[in-house]
């Protein structure tokens, strides 16, 4: 067994499908005019919103459309994963109960990837969430090698020799992560080798830096990890590799790009590592047994008004006006950090000479010969996430880590409700709200017996991940799920419903309140 591959044992056997044994189609981004029809993350924010994505609207077009209850359960539940952890004696020591996660595709093949692992040669857990765009090679990169560089970061310095050691022997490595996969969550095996070797390069330089005795910090393990594996996703595309294929593959992984939210906890130490605009939210129950959302981290949008700022910074004050233009970095892209998107980082020099000695089928492809408009003082984007710490307290019930195509569809704070309903079986029975529509006596009576009903139906998931999903594509301007309205919206054809949602990826953690308030120390709430 190559040295390579017992490092990364424990890795589940890749199901051989069409789409892990060539790179998912290169979606052929428009990068002209932001009205031309998009396909992935570049221009699309302007067609959804031109679309009326977030109102749902029913049209002539959905109306032909129809599934059966057992068909849409299909759909929902495809991709849904769970995880409980084990117990000891009886009892469950660990500060995570389990997690459950899923994926609800709206491009084809889907752009978002998820990844959940448990750090065997330290402590913690490991869950993220990586949105693709411009396809989907970049996110599917990132599921496979971002907690590598993160575990390797949290190695202490003897451990990290123990490693090379082992390598430069031939011997056998010892794993250092235990992945939690879905059998769709497949690892590109064509690139093992390419990955490991760059992953070896980088744990010899942190030998190099470190000192025996020294214990590494989570924040700057998280920082470093993130930026390395981006240097490292930038250089491979412009080494290339004798391999056609792994050489294809490099620049598509480079030329693509992807956002990345991941937390790391640790008993009762959250960290969060956001580059994006995936959003990671904390459910907090009340004394009352209601449940209030805690945001955890800040989306990299045009909406952050820091984050704006920030870039506006680190150019030239001629370029103030065209840096961020319609809430696009130079017009083009959405989330204002991100892996990968060489075309915002290398200079127009470099792009050149790595597309005209790459394959034929670059050449082909619009969107990587296209240089964005007022391209002058680069990089404009990074991948360096910005990284938040919590302390975990009893009171801190789960967490929602999701892609924006969820928080598009819902504010934090249904979304929190929804989940700790589901959670507890407790329902907050609020004032029924109809939003200022006009209703009929009949409408109102309908709205109270579903209402009524949905106790009795909370449970038809058996993953709260799924059950989130369903009100997000399902909710009707009453906030309930109306089953006819998600029948049609999950059979809309792949053309129509990139226009109505985006790729939706949920990963929900449920923490457990006793461990953690044995962990916090006396008078600390």
């Amino acid at each position: 067994m190559p040295v390579s591959s017992q490092l990364l044992r424990g890795l589940p056997r890749a199901t051989v499908l069409a789409s892990s044994l060539l790179p998912c189609p290169q979606h052929q981004a428009q990068v002209g005019p932001v009205t031309h029809r998009p396909a992935s993350r570049w221009p699309s924010r302007v067609w959804q919103s031109q679309q009326h994505s977030r109102s749902y609207q029913t049209t002539a077009a959905l109306r032909s459309y129809i599934l059966s209850p057992p068909q849409v359960n299909s759909i929902l539940k495809a991709n849904e994963y769970s995880f409980k952890v084990p117990e000891f004696d009886g009892k469950n020591v660990s500060s995570v109960m389990g997690f459950e996660s899923n994926q609800l595709p709206a491009n084809a093949p889907i752009e978002d990837r998820r990844s959940a692992a448990t750090c065997l040669q330290t402590r913690g857990m490991l869950l993220g969430v990586f949105d693709g765009h411009a396809g989907c090679a970049c996110a599917q990169a990132l599921s496979e090698r971002l907690f590598y560089y993160i575990a390797v970061s949290l190695l202490p310095h003897n451990t990290l020799c123990e490693l090379e050691a082992a390598v430069e022997a031939g011997r056998a490595l010892s794993p250092i992560l235990q992945w939690h996969k879905h059998p769709n969550d497949y690892f590109s095996k064509e690139a093992q080798t390419l990955y490991f070797n760059s992953l070896r390069t980088y744990w010899q330089e942190l030998i190099d830096l470190t000192s025996p005795g020294e214990v590494p910090d989570t924040h700057e393990a998280l920082l470093n990890a993130f930026k390395r594996l981006d240097n490292d996703i930038s250089l491979e595309a412009q080494v290339g590799d004798p391999n056609a294929f792994l050489h294809y593959w490099v620049l598509r992984v480079a030329f693509s790009g992807a956002t990345a939210c991941v937390a790391h906890i640790d008993g009762s130490d959250l960290f969060i590592a956001n580059s994006g605009d995936a959003r990671a939210v904390l459910g907090v129950q009340e004394e009352d047994g209601s449940f209030s959302a805690h945001t955890l981290s800040n989306d990299h949008s045009a909406q952050n008004e820091e984050e704006v700022a920030r870039i506006r910074g680190e150019h030239p004050p001629s370029e103030r006006k065209t840096v961020i233009r319609q809430d696009r970095l130079l017009g083009l892209l959405m989330p204002l950090r991100a892996f990968g998107d060489v075309k915002f980082k290398w200079s127009i020099e470099l792009q050149k000479g790595v597309l005209e000695s790459g394959p034929d089928q670059l050449h082909e492809n619009e969107h990587t010969k296209f240089i964005p408009p007022n391209y002058h003082t680069p990089p404009y984007l990074t991948a360096e996430p910005e990284i938040t710490y919590h302390k975990l307290r009893p009171q801190d019930r789960f967490m929602v880590i999701a892609s924006d195509g969820l928080w598009e569809t819902l504010h934090r704070q249904e979304v929190v409700r929804i989940v700790g309903e589901y959670l507890t079986g407790v329902h907050q029975r609020q004032p029924l709200k109809v939003g200022g529509y006009k209703v009929t006596l009949g409408q109102m009576q309908g709205l109270l017996e579903e209402r009524k009903a949905r106790v009795s139906s909370a449970f038809e998931d058996y993953n709260s991940a799924t059950h989130l999903m369903r009100h997000a594509v399902g909710n009707n301007e009453f906030g309930t799920v109306d089953h006819e309205r998600l029948s049609k919206m999950l059979s809309l054809p792949e053309e129509l419903a990139r226009m109505y949602r985006d790729d939706i990826t949920i990963i929900i953690s449920q923490f457990n309140p006793h461990v953690i308030g044995a962990q916090r120390p006396e008078g600390q709430s």
